[in-house]
């Protein structure tokens, strides 16, 4: 008998027996068969989705490596990562430094300006150059009585004003001597006042170690300024007692230079001041 892939075959009307035997064990055999293609199936299967799981994992990882292998010129910057910062350090709030003291606000007023004052710390040493010219120092003094060394109409304004203290020194040079009038006031504002009135009236010149007398009879040239609670004058004339009159520039000129000396001079004490004040601890 012959098998196909049908089952037996045999044809209408055969009188043979069939071989239930051999029918039997081709029927386990292809029972056997199919359960061998079904666990196979089954097997290719599980072999199938585990190659999904694992190409999965290999691109996962392969995406992870190619991240990590960027250049760094590839990778995000800073300032897109989110809640990152650019500036990762402390932050302070800006501080500005006070400006320094303004030397003049010493000078201004009489609480504030305590460094020592006599006729010796306004003019010190004994010569004064200024440029090409020096002058040598004669004699110096200081009083409270501020008019008693000034001509009358000065004198009246300083005391309505209330000067505390007139210093004064004389120069020399050649021909032509200077007395210089230092007046002091409690307030910049008194020392101004005086300034803006003195229209008459001189400091009385200050003869003495090698400054013979000069500008008691004759016509001397006069200057007033003011800086601070400072007033300050000037009386310049020959040592002849010659008149001074416009023509004689020299005058003018030694005048002019020990008017810009005591400036300066007054300037520096709060200057002095001031840089004592902004090293000072705090």
């Amino acid at each position: 008998m012959s098998f196909g892939q049908g089952g037996p075959q045999w044809g209408p009307g055969d009188g043979q027996t069939p071989d239930w035997a051999a029918l039997a064990e081709a029927s386990e055999s292809r029972t056997r068969r199919r359960k061998w293609l079904m666990i196979g199936g089954g097997a290719l299967a599980t072999v199938a989705v585990a190659a999904v799981v694992a190409v999965a994992v290999v691109s996962a990882n392969s995406d992870n490596s190619s991240a990590s292998n960027k250049p760094a010129s590839e990778l995000p910057t800073t300032a897109d990562i989110p809640g990152a910062s650019t500036n990762p350090g402390p932050s302070f709030d800006e501080t500005t430094p006070p400006p320094p003291p303004d030397p003049k606000e010493f000078i201004s007023s009489a609480k504030k300006d305590k460094a020592p004052l006599s006729a010796d710390t306004l003019f010190p040493g004994k010569t004064l150059t200024s440029g090409d010219s020096v002058y040598k120092k004669g004699a110096t003094s200081g009083t409270k009585k501020c008019a008693s060394v000034t001509q009358a109409a000065l004198g009246a304004l300083l005391t309505k004003h209330d000067c505390k203290t007139l210093y004064r020194a004389s120069y020399v040079k050649g021909n032509i001597a200077v007395t210089v009038g230092v007046a002091v006031f409690d307030t910049a504002a008194q020392a101004e006042k005086v300034n803006k009135q003195a229209e008459n009236g001189l400091v009385v010149s200050l003869p003495g170690k090698g400054v013979p007398s000069f500008c008691r009879t004759a016509v001397c040239r006069g200057t007033y300024n003011a800086y601070g609670r400072y007033a300050y004058f000037t009386t310049t004339g020959f040592t002849s007692d010659k008149d001074v009159t416009k023509q004689d520039r020299k005058v003018y000129g030694v005048g002019d230079d020990l008017a810009r000396f005591t400036f300066q001079q007054i300037n520096r004490r709060g200057e002095a001041q001031a840089s004592a004040a902004a090293n000072a601890p705090q």
